[in-house]
């Protein structure tokens, strides 16, 4: 009986991943191995899906390591997710003071930003610990 499943080539284009990518996942236990056919790996259809989730797990910000944590038990997971909850928003906030300063610097009229007054009370303010609520 004939296997459907698709080729890692097909897998590939529809995904839009290179094979080597997903060879890469399956050694490394973030895809199932697939079943064979006279020696060529045949994918289920659900396997497209799983590498969409483990594309966006890398658009998240997540590495190959912290992947595979949402493969282990409950309690790890969840360590590992609130641990990157907290990076994701520490970044957030590097990026809005970014963002600040930027827009700032587009309107100052200064010739060095570091001397601008206002420039320098949001550093100050930057700086200066928020209050948890």
């Amino acid at each position: 009986m004939r296997n459907a499943g698709m080729t890692i080539g097909r897998l590939s284009e529809i995904t839009g991943v290179p094979a080597s990518a997903i060879r890469y996942w399956e050694r490394h236990g973030l895809l199932p191995a697939p079943e064979r056919e006279s020696g060529q790996r045949r994918y289920p259809p659900e396997a497209a899906e799983r590498i969409t989730v483990l594309r966006k797990y890398q658009q998240a910000g997540l590495t190959l390591v912290e992947i595979s944590e949402f493969q282990r038990e409950q309690p790890r997971r969840e360590a590992m997710i609130r641990a990157k909850i907290a990076e994701i928003e520490q970044r957030m906030v590097d990026l809005d003071h970014a963002h600040q300063l930027l827009t700032h610097a587009l309107k100052c009229s200064e010739q060095d930003i570091v001397r601008c007054p206002k420039f320098r009370e949001q550093m100050a303010q930057w700086q200066t610990p928020e209050q948890a609520p």
